[in-house]
């Protein structure tokens, strides 16, 4: 049942969109997870910057700081869904893999989880007392993993630190980082180590056999025979060290993870959730941060960390898991050469068994602490209460029962105590986020942030209130209705979208059996869901009301933390570091502070050295045959004017959707002023959040969540081929189609239902609704300066990119750091003079209802099977047919051979909104998000497949090795787009400025020097055109092959351009190499934008880097 954990974090727009994040959603939320993710390429920009507050990271993050237009809902019965439901020659073919045998190894357990088709296997090594979990599943994205149970008794990190550097070398492979050559030469779908408060995963997969052996090699070499545990220089790399290059400079401290965390530490949100959690666990290991705190980490020694080593990483303290079509025998041979090198060790497991934390308050208990605030940022506070759960393992009905109440509680915008906070006025955004059971006990999590001082009291107040009345009333027959179905959809559809399935039936698995319980158990919801059915069939909402009793109200182990601004934190924080490490430099001696140098010196000679060949030649490689030299196509159907309805009708008709029909109805909006297309992300929330027609939120919110699963609406732009000049080259953004895209999935017999939720929300969602919209607007303001502190690094992309192209620079409008001022002066606008604002959306509405344009730029987009499609046939006639608009009207401009009408007045803007400058955006931060971009080229010029080689290339080369291992910077990574012909470098939580902006300089210089290697070493070429290929080749669910036609076709990209492009990726030549480092050499208009803190920009421009800055904060 604690499968239920991932399921739940994909459920509403307050975790994400679907199951793909929700174990990263709940790592970073709440167990503290923290990623090795290489964040050294374009694909790293969307993991930092899906839904997940920030990305992931090593800290308690908050899960809920923002409330997104997407109400995920569902309804279903058992019958409707048909997914996983294999063919009598499939499921024979699985079982056959049940209890496989090998001398080495002892069976545990066979089981069925027929909820997924999986057919698991459960084996004990017999020599090292390994525990094996072998899942055969019908699914070529094959997934593979080892977890260690992992508990610190300190917050020195030495969990976070260890999982990124077992990977910097091995017994076997022996360059300084594996992980990033396998990074670049692997087909893989997934690359990634992270740790939890108790626990470290190491995980791969890959849909290539072949490929799938060679990262599973080098992996288990890693975590069972790392070099870190034998050469210091690792951990004073990945963790931290002394860093001196002169005797009269001042002493630093470096070191990848130290960075990482002094960038967790700087965000308020992150703050509170690591308040909250070692508040509520006082005695046992889930009190002190395994990520690490900034302040700690220097006091971990290298005897500690390879000591921590080999406490943990014993064979008989490990679970490894393996799930897909791969052979089963193979699997285990494989692990048995790494296993047989060690003997038994009874004393690995109970060594790191988890203690229970008592419930043992006896009265809740209230902490306070600062939060870094900036000098103009109002005196706000936040606050959250915390309860811890549960003293002893949940029944499986008590798992799925928390879960729904949950959701009950928190899941939407119209959930009772999520809706009682957001309209009391009291703050301006949720934290907390409710529920948190990835770990062994669970937590419940709630409150404000952006709370007056003098409500700080008021909020816990209501929130006791609200869950009272709950336990006395109940909840209402469809509110519990519409949280069933909303799970059970999402159990049942199992969409897991680009991430491996495997990898989501191995967190869930986990969530049990790192506690030595079952882990196949744990996956099944079929019997405990019936229970819970039957329940409230009988007794109605009582067993939510007795959960909130027991749990909450009559549980006084719970805490209510107060985060309150101080304006000097920031600055106080440098100080201590400055007088902390001046103190260490007057206790040493010269011969010391020579030492301090050398290892310096050593250390960095060591990083900017380059794997000798003999080296590299241990790592396992594939070849460029092993490559599919076909673009994979997408079914598409376009049918014009269907049923004489004068809407374009796009049907994807795949070999299943297990009876699921993913529409979205395109609407177009290019009728709009310019001035009011940043009101657009308000509009879309509006049109999910303040109700339609005759129904409230509320009641608008449970009808999706009972008929469909899950209705979301946004603003899409997508840049467009102009007709008649050649494709591949480089546009002036001024061709471009721009939409609300309605988007919904449910069954095919509840088609009528999406489509009438459709049609409410699109031609009477509630606009006059004052206080939803203040509220709403609150909320925006909140999330968006969070997003500048957490991800500046995204913020400074869209900056650039904002400069150079008018789509960048719509785009940086309406979601850009821009955007934030713009919120903050619609907030203005609807406290102070509504109407005005009122007339403005009702005039967007107008505007793309025009009866006599509206159904020529409306496109109707499904995918679905046959049995799909010949189903809801009669429905999307009807709906078509009834849509608003004159199916005989006017036709809009053609967007593929004229400029899109807000371009010409972009353009006139751009000079002075989105000026050639060099920018800083000023936040409480102690680290800095550093972008630098310019014009690779220009419009007109032809782009070939091969820049997506070389600028992986410099991503996952130079500057991985420049700005992370070197400069100590979390992520370093570069992006280009070919249809703007930009590109930028990027940094993320980075301890330098104005030296980062140095490495970007020195990038063409570099690029020219691999030329030379490239014309030298043939492998070196391959390995970079396999590492882009596996970019372009990730694993797809089925709503997702329907987007990515969907969006082709829109952008008019023809196939026979997508084979060319691909070719040139496959054909890439050492000259190719050389042409990109002569562009980058000779970048036009090249600008930079910064998100930091003031004192960095201070000593930026002592270094010669000055930028124009901005408060933002």
């Amino acid at each position: 049942m604690a499968f239920l954990a991932y399921i739940s974090a994909s459920i509403s727009g307050r975790n994400g969109a679907s199951l793909a994040a929700a174990f990263t959603a709940n790592a970073a939320r709440s167990a503290g997870a923290s990623s090795r993710r290489s964040l050294t390429n374009a694909a790293a920009v969307a993991f930092l910057n899906r839904d997940l507050r920030g990305g992931v990271s090593s800290a308690v993050l908050s899960n809920a700081n923002r409330l997104s237009s997407r109400t995920a809902s569902t309804t279903c019965s058992a019958g409707s869904i048909t997914a996983l439901r294999q063919s009598t020659a499939v499921a024979s073919d699985l079982e056959k893999n049940l209890g496989v045998s090998h001398p080495a190894y002892d069976i545990i357990s066979t089981d069925i989880v027929n909820e997924f088709g999986a057919y698991c296997t459960l084996y004990r090594h017999k020599q090292s007392g390994a525990e094996l979990l072998s899942v055969s599943t019908d699914d070529d994205n094959k997934c593979f993993g080892i977890t260690f149970r992992t508990p610190p008794s300190d917050s020195t990190g030495v969990p976070h630190i260890l999982e990124h550097s077992v990977l910097c070398g091995s017994r076997k492979y022996k360059t300084k980082d594996p992980f990033v050559q396998l990074l670049q030469g692997s087909l893989q779908t997934f690359l990634n180590a992270f740790t939890y408060p108790d626990r470290t995963c190491y995980v791969v997969a890959s849909q290539n056999t072949k490929d799938f052996y060679n990262l599973i090699n080098v992996y288990s070499d890693a975590v069972y025979h790392p070099r870190a545990i034998s050469d210091p220089m690792v951990h004073a790399q990945e963790g931290w060290h002394l860093e001196l290059e002169d005797v009269s400079a001042p002493l630093t401290y470096k070191g990848v993870v130290y960075n990482e965390m002094k960038g967790v530490y700087s965000s308020p949100d992150s703050l509170l959730q690591r308040e909250a959690q070692q508040s509520i666990f006082p005695d046992n290991t889930y009190g002190v941060d395994s990520g690490g705190d900034p302040v700690e980490i220097p006091n971990l020694s290298f005897e500690q960390f390879a000591d921590f080593h080999a406490k943990f990483y014993h064979p008989g303290n490990s679970r490894i898991f393996f799930a897909g079509d791969d052979d089963v025998m193979k699997r285990l041979e494989i692990m048995d050469e790494y296993l047989r090198d060690f003997g038994p060790s009874p004393e690995s497991k109970p060594a790191s068994t988890i203690q229970w934390q008592q419930k043992k308050f006896e009265e809740p208990k209230k902490v306070r602490q600062p939060y870094p605030a900036g000098a103009d940022q109002p005196e706000t506070h936040m606050t959250m209460i915390n309860w811890l759960l549960n003293d002893r393992p949940l029944t499986p009905v008590e798992e799925i029962t928390v879960t729904v109440l949950d959701h009950l509680l928190m899941g939407t915008s119209s959930s009772i105590l999520r809706k009682t906070l957001m309209e009391s006025g009291l703050g301006d955004a949720i934290t907390g986020g409710g529920l948190m059971s990835e770990l062994m006990q669970g937590t419940f999590s709630v409150g404000l942030k952006g709370v007056a001082p003098d409500n700080v009291d008021k909020v816990e107040e209501l929130i006791i209130e609200t869950l009272e009345k709950v336990a006395e009333e109940g909840f209402t027959e469809d509110a519990i209705a519409a949280s069933m179905n909303t799970i059970e959809f999402d159990m049942r559809e199992f969409n897991t979208g680009s991430f491996p399935k495997g990898l989501s039936l191995m967190l869930g698995s986990m969530r049990e059996w790192i506690y030595d319980r079952s882990p196949t158990e744990a996956l099944k919801f079929e019997e405990p869901l019936s229970e819970l059915k039957a329940s409230i069939a009988q007794s109605g909402p009582k067993i939510f009301q007795d959960m909130i009793r027991e749990f909450m109200l009559e549980n006084n182990h719970r805490t209510t933390i107060e985060m309150y601004p101080s304006k000097t934190l920031e600055e106080e924080q440098l100080k201590a570091e400055r007088e902390r490490l001046s103190k260490i430099k007057e206790s040493l001696s010269e011969e010391q502070l020579q030492a301090i140098i050398d290892n310096t010196i050593t250390l960095k000679k060591l990083q900017a050295a380059e794997d000798p060949p003999e080296a590299r030649a241990t790592i396992p490689k594939l070849d460029l045959s092993d490559l599919k030299r076909e673009v994979t196509e997408y079914p598409i159907e376009v049918i014009e004017n269907e049923a004489n309805s004068g809407v374009t009708f796009v049907k994807h008709e795949l070999g299943s959707t297990s009876g699921i029909a993913y529409a979205n109805l395109a609407v177009d909006v290019s009728g709009l002023p310019l001035e009011d297309v940043p009101l657009l992300p308000l509009f879309t929330r509006i049109m999910m959040e303040t109700g339609a027609g005759d129904l409230d939120s509320v009641a608008l919110s449970r009808k999706i969540g009972m008929h469909t699963g899950g209705v979301s609406v946004a603003a899409m732009l997508s840049g467009v081929n102009k007709e008649g000049q050649p494709e591949g080259v480089v546009g002036t953004g001024e061709y471009l189609v721009s939409k609300i895209l309605i988007t919904g999935k449910s069954t095919a017999d509840k088609i009528d239902e999406l489509f009438s939720i459709f049609d409410l929300i699109l031609r009477d969602a509630n606009l006059d609704a004052k206080s939803k919209i203040i509220e709403i607007l609150r909320e925006a303001r909140s999330e968006k300066e969070s997003t500048v502190q957490g991800s500046g690094h995204a913020i400074a992309n869209a900056r650039i990119r904002s400069r150079y192209n008018v789509m960048g620079y719509i785009n940086e409008k309406m979601s850009g750091v821009s955007s934030l001022d713009t919120v903050k002066a619609l907030l203005k606008q609807a406290e102070d003079d509504f109407p005005s604002l009122l007339a403005r959306l009702e005039n967007i509405r107008n505007t793309i209802l025009n009866k006599n344009t509206c159904r020529n730029g409306m496109i109707l987009d499904i995918t679905g099977d046959s049995a799909v499609f010949e189903k809801i046939q009669p429905s999307v006639v009807k709906f078509l047919n009834q849509l608003p608009g004159d199916s005989n009207g006017a036709k809009l401009q053609n967007f593929y051979t004229e400029p899109h009408p807000w371009a010409k007045q972009a353009k006139e803007e751009m000079d002075a909104n989105a000026p050639l400058a060099d920018e800083g955006f000023v936040v409480p931060t102690q680290v800095s998000y550093v972008g630098k971009g310019g014009r690779l080229y220009s419009e007109g010029e032809r782009v070939s497949g091969s820049t997506a080689v070389v600028s992986r290339f410099l991503g996952t080369g130079y500057m991985w090795d420049n700005v992370r291992v070197i400069g100590g910077a979390y992520g370093g990574f570069c992006q280009f787009q070919p249809r703007d012909g930009v590109f930028s470098f990027l940094s993320y939580r980075d301890p330098n400025l104005a030296g980062t902006i140095d490495v970007y300089d020195g990038a063409s210089d570099a690029l020219m020097k691999s030329v030379e290697e490239m014309e030298k070493d043939p492998e070196a070429l391959a390995t970079a055109i396999i590492g882009a290929i596996a970019d372009m080749d990730g694993a797809l669910s089925p709503d997702q092959k329907g987007s990515v036609a969907f969006k082709r076709w829109l952008a008019r990209e023809s196939p026979e351009q997508r084979q060319r492009y691909r070719d040139e990726v496959l054909n890439t030549k050492p000259s190719d190499f050389k042409e990109f480092a002569e562009r980058l050499k000779a970048l036009k208009d090249p600008s930079s934008a910064v998100v930091s803190s003031k004192s960095a920009f201070e000593d930026a421009a002592k270094a010669g880097k000055a930028f124009t800055l901005k408060d933002v904060m």
